[in-house]
């Protein structure tokens, strides 16, 4: 398979080939492609875990309330 890559792209790539050290455009494709799933994980993890909080919240406000009317 091959790419038609635009000029303003191709000037990126080669930009982004010298600045990392690249070997090849195709390194410099990989690696954007593995930071973007990198990126993805995360962003998946971090609604999961707002997902949990927003679950979670209203439970324990309500522990958190009695622990200090025990308390003081």
């Amino acid at each position: 398979m091959s790419l038609t890559i635009p000029p303003d792209d191709e000037r990126r790539l080669e930009s982004l080939k010298k600045t990392l050290g690249a070997r090849s455009k195709v390194e410099v494709l990989r690696r954007a492609l593995d930071s973007l799933e990198e990126n993805i994980v995360r962003e998946k993890q971090i609604q999961r875990w707002r997902q949990a909080t927003l679950l979670a919240a209203p439970q324990s406000a309500k522990i958190n309330r009695e622990f200090h009317r025990a308390r003081f």
